[in-house]
């Protein structure tokens, strides 16, 4: 088979990574790729916004099957247009992708098909929003309904500080045209949990646990970023967890959305929230999460084309999804100054070391190859991902291994994963 992805971070290159042990597979197109993935498929110089390129270059070379990694090209229906012209897709069409494209859209299907999440209101106005909040309770979290690269959700501790939140999301559009519409959201507290699952409209199969670490700083301090780093499984996700998510959350969501006539195929991420009332859902993604991905596939058994196309011909049901007993943990490597300003273009020494290891991996995040080497290329540059026999081990393992790498502005937290010493 020939498979195109369609992205270019460390989520791509840990599906390309994946992709790559199927026997199925004879060549891998990446659109537009890194210099990491690179080293294990043909990079294509194609923005994941060109539809027609991208359709047209699917054609042209045979494409059995693209894989859309990145939330844009979903919400805005690239899977439908592939899907006009015969080709095989992986991912939700536009009409199922608005799961996560507005987050008013999922907030109203999960109130109508009482699906345990946060009490919220809608604003389209910032008057409206500004005159609700003189009698919220704080701590209060402001979401633009849009994609925001991860980063459009405001935890506000008082008055003064959600004011400025609205004015930075709708008036000043710090988050562009996502901001156009703003979701209040009542203040969650408790262990926070990504479950990734595949979909295939009807059957719903879900992954080992995970979970992020979304501020820029140690000690969950400053802020928000793309994610700073995972580790998998979570400790915090029990029996009992799972047992009411599939029974109060899973299911019914991929219920409500053929329900709804928007039947989901591929990827639903489900941010949880294990507050003293049970799990509630924080948010919903239509896609990978990254760099969850880098901690998630690593560790499954399955060959992932298989299970991909179970999903798109239906056939889920039949798969038996496992993964490895051991655990993984992530940190990324970022450059000093994100998510705000940052230079690039330095370059990156000691990827070599990690050619042939098995347990220890290097997912490209923002990079680029030149004339003297790759290069820094973005904010998240590399996650470096390491297995272990549990948690701890793999913890160990990973912040041995980010030693192996050097580049100016080096920047990464040294907390990733700290929370599991304390089970």
């Amino acid at each position: 088979m020939k498979i195109l992805i369609v992205g270019s971070g460390g989520r791509e290159h840990a599906i390309a990574a994946s992709v790559a042990k199927s026997p199925k597979v004879s060549k891998i197109y990446c659109a537009p790729g890194n210099a990491g993935i690179g080293l294990i498929a043909e990079c294509v110089p194609i923005g994941a916004m060109e539809f027609d390129k991208i359709t047209a270059f699917a054609k042209e070379k045979e494409i059995d099957l693209t894989i859309v990694g990145m939330d844009d090209p979903l919400v805005g229906g690239l899977i439908d247009e592939l899907e006009k012209e015969g080709l095989r897709a992986f991912g939700p069409r536009k009409n199922a992708a608005i799961l996560e494209g507005s987050k008013a859209f999922s907030k109203d299907l999960m109130k109508k098909y009482n699906i345990p999440t946060a009490a919220y209101e809608t604003f389209d106005s910032a008057k409206e929003a500004l005159s609700y909040l003189e009698s919220a309770r704080f701590p209060i979290v402001l979401k633009a309904d849009g994609l925001a690269l991860g980063k459009g959700v405001l935890i506000c501790q008082d008055l003064k500080e959600a004011k400025e939140g609205v004015k930075a999301i709708m008036l000043d559009k710090q988050f562009g045209t996502a901001g156009n519409r703003l979701v209040i959201e009542e203040f969650m507290t408790g262990r926070e949990v990504s479950v990734l699952s595949y979909v295939d409209g009807k059957t719903i199969k879900t992954m080992t646990s995970a979970q992020d670490h979304k501020r820029a700083l140690d000690g969950d301090q400053g802020l928000n970023t793309g994610g700073m780093g995972t580790f998998s499984p979570s400790p915090f996700y029990t029996k009992e967890v799972d047992e009411f998510c599939r029974k109060n959350i899973y299911q019914a969501t991929v219920d409500a959305m053929a329900a709804e006539g928007r039947e989901f195929k591929g990827i639903i991420f489900f941010g949880l929230m294990l507050t003293e009332n049970g799990p509630r859902v924080l948010e919903y993604n239509a896609r990978f999460g990254d760099p969850e991905a880098q901690v998630v596939l690593p560790r499954m058994k399955n060959d992932i084309i298989e299970v991909m196309e179970a999903c798109i011909d239906g056939t889920l049901d039949q798969i038996d999804l496992s993964f490895e007993d051991n655990a993984a943990v992530c940190v990324v490597l970022a450059s000093k100054g994100y998510p705000v300003e940052y230079e690039k273009g330095f370059l990156i020494e000691g990827l070599e070391k990690f050619e042939g290891q098995d347990s220890c991996f290097c997912f490209h995040a923002g990079t680029k190859k030149t004339d003297q080497g790759i290069v820094t290329n973005g904010g998240r540059v590399l996650g470096i991902t390491a297995k272990g026999r549990d948690l701890l081990e793999a913890r160990k393992n990973a912040y041995e291994a980010v030693q192996w790498i050097n580049f100016e502005n080096k920047y990464m937290r040294c907390d990733i994963g700290k929370a599991i010493e304390e089970v």
